[in-house]
């Protein structure tokens, strides 16, 4: 583990010298790609130095202990002794956390769709809810939220709802609130007061850089048509939204949310690439189709990864077997009660992986 750490530190610093080279200070993109690299491991060489140090401190407060000291110093350095022990300890564990492999896209930003499944109206209402309970959370993380494409139902839910998250490592957390989403209640259009169970699906795709998909324009299909709103009515005379199909693959992304085709177009093709980068990334893991569905979910209500039961205000996260009295809270952005565990428990198990290794 030391040696790792040490070549951290050492690609730190040539880090460093690069970035106070001239000639790369002169070019935007190479300045963008070095900082970016320096700050995913400053954290690491941060903890490295100041468990260096604390190493340090540890074998002189052992050597004085071998010194001839009266009783009262003699019991300083033996409590010094203990406090640096577990500091190392502490630092220690952290260090092998920090070291353990990531994953590639978790400082993109991400494109989410919700769709509205099992549970008819009921469904969009809740895929509606999720959506809030989404930009509610990134609100809190100082992120940006903004919506793409959505059809709305007759009594304003979602039946599907596509929208980008831009922040810093948005990936990272969202990533977790991949699946079918279970919601246990009384909908507003039950008079007898019977609690529904409906779903809703989530898809959380990073944002993929030009660098990384290659789609040329030869295998783009563009179609505009003016956007409509709820029902199909058009909601203008101008044929402002835009269909973009990649022909090679059959993939579709469209966006009629802005006035301006131009935009719409951009943010189409934002969807676009995202989707054609998730697909070629699943196949080169060989587990693609397998995978998507676990990622997307079929709708049924018995394929959950969480469940929102209104009537005892509970939240229940299936993967880790995490319940929660606070669905309130948790639909008001607080998502970190649920996606901290779930960290965790993903740390645990590569951290238990690294040391069968």
């Amino acid at each position: 583990m030391l040696e790792r750490l040490q070549t951290v530190e050492d690609r730190y610093e040539y880090l460093n010298e690069q970035l106070s080279d001239p000639e790369i200070a002169n070019d935007p993109n190479k300045i963008k790609e070095l900082s970016k690299e320096q700050a995913q491991m400053q954290r690491t060489v941060e903890v490295y130095r100041e468990y260096k140090e604390a190493r340090q401190q540890l074998d002189e407060a052992k050597s004085m202990l071998e010194d001839e000291l009266d009783a009262e110093m003699k019991d300083m350095v033996k409590s010094e002794v203990e406090e640096l022990s577990e500091r190392i300890e502490n630092q220690e564990e952290e260090l092998r956390r920090l070291l353990l492999p990531k994953d590639p896209n978790d400082d993109k930003n991400v494109i989410i769709e919700i769709r509205g499944a099992a549970g008819g109206e009921e469904a969009a209402l809740f895929a509606a809810d999720l959506y809030k309970m989404y930009t509610r959370y990134a609100e809190k993380q100082g992120w940006k939220a903004e919506i793409v494409e959505s059809t709305a139902s007759d009594l304003g839910g979602y039946r599907e709802i596509i929208f980008m998250i831009n922040g810093d490592s948005a990936y990272s957390k969202m990533k977790y609130e991949n699946g079918a989403h279970r919601v246990q209640r009384v909908p507003s259009t039950e008079s007898g007061g019977r609690v529904h169970t409906s779903t809703a699906t989530v898809a959380v795709l990073p944002e993929a850089e030009e660098v990384e998909v290659d789609i040329h324009d030869k295998d783009i299909r563009v179609d505009t048509f003016a956007a409509s709103g709820p029902g199909g009515q058009s909601v203008n005379t101008t044929m402002s939204a835009v269909r973009l199909t990649h022909v090679p693959t059959g993939i579709v992304a469209s966006c009629q949310d802005g006035k301006s085709q131009i935009k719409n177009k951009e943010k189409a093709m934002t969807i676009l690439r995202a989707r054609v980068y998730d697909k070629f990334q699943q196949e080169a893991q060989a587990e693609y189709d397998e995978n998507r569905k676990s990622a997307v979910g079929t709708g049924d209500r018995s394929e959950r990864i969480r469940t929102y039961n209104f009537p005892q205000t509970r939240v229940t996260d299936h993967r880790i077997g995490l319940t929660l009295q606070k669905l309130d809270q948790i639909l008001q952005g607080e998502l970190d009660q649920v996606i901290e565990p779930l960290v965790m428990e993903e740390q645990a198990e590569l951290m238990e992986k690294a040391g069968e290794a």
